[in-house]
C-alpha cells in the first residue's frame, strides 16, 4: 500500500531556493536530484519513436497520454507540461520519505518550508542522508519508518516526468496516481499536509474510477475494484490498531505498562494480517509493510493520508459531481481556519461514514477483517 501503493508528496521541491537557511547539505542534495531527474527525462514522442523502446512501455507510454488529456478535459485538472516526457532513473522508487513519531504518540514529528508550510515527513533524493537522519532519529527515541515514494508532486512549479517506478502499474493504479499528483498542482494549502493529501486521493480515486468507466475493460475495472477493496481492508485493520494505541497512550497507565501494551497491539496487527490475507487468496502486496518498521511513524502516516479522503468523496457528491464545482467548494474549505476547516471535514466525513465507492464491474466483495482483537 503506502508502499504496495506508495503515493506519496515530496513536497521539499519548494523550498530549493533556500540555500542560506537551515540545512544546506539538504537543500544541495534536493536540487541535484531535481535536476539528475530533468536531466533523465526525455519527450515521450521520442522514447516512442526509438526502436529500442519495449513494446510493452510503448503501449503504455501511448495509454498514459491519452490519460493525461482526460484528466485535464475531463476532471479541470491543469493542463501543462506535466507527464509529457519519461524518465528512467534506474532504482525502484523516486525519493525516499522519511516519518517520525515519538514511541508513545501518534503525532507525526513536522519538517517546516518556507514555501510550502510544514509536512509530516522530510523527503531525500539522497538514500545515504535518509539513512543518516533515520538513524539520528532513533537514537533520539523516535519510531521511524523510511518510505521508498514512487512519485512526487513539484506543484507545478515544474513539469512532472512520468516515471520507470509506475508507468506500468496497472491502468487503474497508473490512472490514480496520475491524477493524485496533477491534483497537488491544482490545489495545495500550506502547513496542512492532511487536507492535501486527502484531497488528491480523493481526485485519484474519482478520477480513476471515471476513467475506467469510460474507457477500461471488464478486467480493467474488477482489477482496480479489487486493489480498492484490498486497500480499504488494509486501512480498517490498521486504523482499529491505530484507534487502540491512542487509548493506551491517553491513559494514566506507567510509560513501561505502555510499551509493554503497544508490543501487544502490535502483534495482533501482524497476526490478523495474515487471517485478512487468507481472504485475499493469498495476495502477499502489503507483506513487506507489515515486515518492518511497524510503529508509530508508519501508522501515523497511514492517518495523514486517508483521514479525510471520505469527508471529500462528500464533498464531490454535494457538487453533483461535477469536478470545477468540487473545486471551488474545496477551495472555499482551505479558505478557513485549521480548526474550522477540520470540523467542516469531519461532518463531512460522519455523513458518509459507511459508503464505498464501487465501480460497475466489481466481481466480488472480499471480506472485511474480523476486528475481535481490539474490540474490550
Amino acid at each position: 500500500m503506502w508502499r504496495a501503493f506508495g503515493l506519496l508528496l515530496f513536497g521539499v521541491v519548494g523550498g530549493l531556493a533556500l540555500v542560506g537557511c537551515a540545512d544546506l547539505s539538504y537543500y544541495r542534495q534536493a536540487v541535484a536530484g531535481q535536476l539528475a531527474l530533468l536531466h533523465a527525462a526525455r519527450p515521450v514522442v521520442d522514447v516512442l519513436a526509438d526502436p529500442a523502446t519495449p513494446p510493452a512501455l510503448q503501449q503504455r507510454l501511448q495509454q498514459t497520454q491519452a490519460l493525461r488529456a482526460f484528466a485535464s478535459t475531463d476532471l479541470a485538472l491543469p493542463d501543462n507540461g506535466s507527464y509529457r516526457h519519461y524518465a528512467d532513473l534506474g532504482r525502484p522508487y523516486a525519493v525516499q520519505n522519511v516519518f517520525a513519531a515519538p514511541a508513545l504518540s501518534l503525532e507525526p514529528r513536522q519538517w517546516c518550508y518556507l514555501t510550502v508550510g510544514c509536512l509530516s515527513y522530510r523527503g531525500y533524493f539522497d538514500a545515504e542522508a535518509a539513512r543518516e537522519l533515520a538513524t539520528h532519529l532513533r537514537v533520539a527515541g523516535d519510531d521511524v519508518y523510511v518510505a521508498e515514494i514512487p512519485a512526487y508532486s513539484t506543484l507545478g512549479w515544474l513539469d512532472d516526468p512520468l516515471l520507470n517506478t509506475f508507468t506500468l502499474w496497472p491502468v487503474g493504479r497508473l490512472a490514480e496516481l496520475m491524477f493524485h499528483e496533477l491534483a497537488h498542482q491544482r490545489l495545495y494549502i500550506a502547513d496542512d499536509t492532511g487536507f492535501n493529501e486527502a484531497f488528491a486521493t480523493a481526485v485519484g480515486r474519482l478520477g480513476a474510477e471515471r476513467w475506467l468507466k469510460q474507457h477500461g475493460t471488464a478486467r480493467e475495472r474488477a482489477e482496480y475494484q479489487a486493489d480498492c477493496q484490498r486497500r480499504g481492508d488494509f486501512l480498517a485493520l490498521t486504523g482499529a490498531a491505530r484507534e487502540r494505541l491512542q487509548v493506551v497512550y491517553a491513559s494514566s497507565r506507567t510509560d513501561t505498562m505502555k510499551q509493554v501494551e503497544k508490543k501487544t497491539i502490535l502483534t495482533n496487527l501482524r497476526e490478523d494480517y495474515q487471517r485478512l490475507k487468507q481472504h485475499w487468496n493469498g495476495y502477499a502486496g502489503y507483506d513487506r509493510w507489515f515486515a518492518h518498521d511497524l510503529n508509530n511513524a508508519k501508522l501515523a502516516g497511514n492517518s495523514t493520508y486517508y483521514r479525510w479522503v471520505p469527508a471529500f468523496f462528500a464533498l464531490y457528491q454535494q457538487q453533483n459531481q461535477d469536478f470545477p464545482a468540487f473545486y471551488r467548494a474545496v477551495e472555499a474549505l482551505g479558505q478557513l481556519s485549521a480548526v474550522e476547516r477540520a470540523a467542516r471535514l469531519g461532518a463531512l466525513s460522519v455523513s458518509t461514514a459507511h459508503r464505498v465507492l464501487k465501480t460497475e464491474q466489481a466481481e466480488e466483495e472480499v471480506a472485511v477483517i474480523d476486528r475481535r482483537h481490539y474490540a474490550h
